[in-house]
């Protein structure tokens, strides 16, 4: 495992170094917020352990940046800041996990462990390709094929059919839908799930069978 601290405080880098060294886990040092920048986009890591009140870049920004750059490796932050509202905006930026200063060695292990296991499944579940009937969907790529021609779709409706490819066979709800491909601050009376869904039905489904199903009073199933 290859795991950047990001922390300023002598103290408590060289605590956490030390146990870490002692499982064998290589760990890497950035004691101020430019210098982690410049290891993060330098170096691939499995883990990031960020402090959030650093010299010049806070943590809470480096993880906002990191995420912009579509880089999802696993962030635990470690700060002492304790209130809910700190806790609430270090996981809205895009951290995985908080734990707040003081901690025992063996709980921040235990996340640590935790979150390695989750980014392992996750990674080993994905899939570059998304399959229902003769409908493929090629997330590297970024194109969708109805048997041998390309589907030509907006990024919206690419983006619903993907929720719904990696749902498949399952009853979903507008509101997840909404949550999920437009965002949880649409506003839920409108009827855009409804007219995407006509949109991706009049491209995918053939004459006598469809592949979209409604389902009465609740949402939408792709069926396989």
């Amino acid at each position: 495992m290859n795991i950047l601290l990001v922390e300023d405080d002598k103290r408590i880098s060289e605590f956490i170094v030390k146990g870490l060294q002692e499982k064998n886990i290589n760990v890497q040092l950035a004691s101020t917020g430019n210098e982690a920048r410049e290891l993060l986009f330098a170096n691939k890591w499995d883990l990031i352990l960020m402090d959030v009140m650093l010299p010049d870049i806070d943590g809470i920004q480096l993880t906002k940046m990191l995420r912009f750059k579509k880089d999802y490796t696993p962030i635990l932050i470690l700060s002492a800041l304790s209130d809910t509202l700190d806790k609430i905006d270090a996981l809205d930026g895009g951290a995985d996990d908080y734990l707040t200063k003081p901690f025992h060695f063996d709980e921040l292990l235990s996340r640590i462990n935790a979150l390695t296991r989750r980014t392992k499944f996750n990674y080993e579940k994905k899939s570059n390709f998304h399959t229902c009937r003769d409908i493929r969907l090629d997330t590297d790529k970024h194109i969708v094929m109805k048997g041998d021609k390309v589907v030509d779709l907006s990024p919206k409706e690419y983006r619903l059919l993907l929720y719904l490819l990696e749902n498949k066979n399952k009853v979903l709800t507008r509101v997840q839908i909404l949550e999920n491909v437009w965002g949880i601050q649409y506003d839920t009376n409108t009827n855009v799930v409804d007219v995407y869904i006509s949109y991706l039905r009049n491209k995918l489904d053939e004459s006598n069978e469809k592949l979209i199903h409604t389902i009465k009073g609740t949402g939408y199933m792709l069926q396989e």
